[in-house]
């Protein structure tokens, strides 16, 4: 789930007093980069929140702090930074590291696709590898030796996202899929409140429904041509080993019971009764591969890797549950 920088810290680790930083001697936007790096790196930081190293996750605050989005930091890598801009970077960087909050959190937005989301602390951090696979494998603009799973995005009528959270998968749906009404769920009203933000900022109330309650419970029978989840699925022991970042957030979000199985085994067992006859359940479970194969030998899963996953996401057409 997380990758370190070195060897891992005590829990709750923090450094109190970073090293004083005296005037003009950070200059440009990679001069910050450079100093976040090491000031992360000493820290010994968890990375898993849409970034993956120290670098990406310095380059990714910088960014914020200037306003600027993250693709453009190459263009002004070398350019200075006022007095002003510099504080507001250099308290970003101390309350990552005396925090270990999510980046994300402590400047209320993530990227996922190359497209800015609004987060906090009610819903978890979005980092799924759905919305990649999305791109590379429902439409006939994916790679050809991946194969399309739905071969023409235009005919999918309906899509549901099942533990939404913060809505970014039912919204990054909502794109790849033009003609489709989305349908979003999750447990927690704490959470809709974030995706229903999400909803309103990509102009989608008319079209994308969000929904409170326990999986398929609010959905009255209700079919779809797509469904998608990114439901909990750490096991109890993942759970008690939860870096500090993750325990900044909502357990709710991470919890899937003593082997990881319980809320994907129900997606699976209530799936075809929601999903229409030429349709599909696209799913991420994290590492819990040989748990799920081991409890359900008779099921044809096909596995999708991404750049950053390798058996972490499986679909299943609705005829073969």
């Amino acid at each position: 789930m997380a990758k370190r920088t070195k060897p891992a810290a005590k829990r709750g680790q923090t450094i109190s007093k970073l090293p004083k930083v005296g005037a003009g001697e950070l200059l440009t936007l990679l001069d910050f980069v450079r100093y976040a790096v090491s000031r992360f790196t000493e820290a010994e930081l968890v990375f898993a929140h849409g970034t993956t190293d120290p670098v990406a996750e310095a380059a990714f605050l910088v960014c914020e702090a200037l306003h600027l989005h993250p693709d453009q930091f190459e263009a002004f890598a070398t350019a200075r930074v006022t007095a002003a801009e510099g504080k507001k970077i250099l308290d970003l960087i101390v309350r990552r590291v005396t925090t270990r909050k999510p980046a994300a959190y402590l400047v209320n937005k993530i990227y996922m696709r190359g497209l800015p989301f609004y987060v906090d602390e009610r819903t978890i951090v979005p980092r799924s590898f759905i919305g990649e696979l999305l791109e590379q494998h429902f439409g006939g603009d994916g790679d050809e030796e991946a194969g399309s799973l739905i071969s023409d995005p235009g005919m999918v009528e309906s899509v549901l996202d099942l533990c939404t959270g913060s809505g970014c998968l039912a919204i990054l749906a909502s794109r790849n899929f033009p003609n489709a009404e989305i349908d979003a769920v999750d447990i927690s009203k704490d959470a809709l409140e974030v995706a229903a933000r999400n909803v309103r900022d990509y102009g989608l109330t008319n079209r994308l429904t969000l929904y409170r309650g326990d999986l398929f419970q609010p959905l009255n029978g209700k079919r779809y041509d797509l469904i998608i989840s990114n439901p909990p699925y750490v096991d109890a022991e993942g759970m008690a080993d939860l870096p500090s970042e993750c325990r900044a957030e909502p357990k709710l979000a991470f919890d899937g019971g003593a082997d990881g199985l319980d809320i994907i085994s129900r997606i699976l067992d209530e799936a075809e009764a929601h999903l229409t006859p030429q349709g599909g359940l696209l799913c991420e479970i994290g590492r819990c591969r040989p748990q799920l194969e081991a409890a359900y030998p008779q099921l044809p899963l096909l596995w999708l890797d991404t750049e950053d996953s390798e058996g972490e996401v499986f679909w299943i057409a609705a005829a073969d549950l």
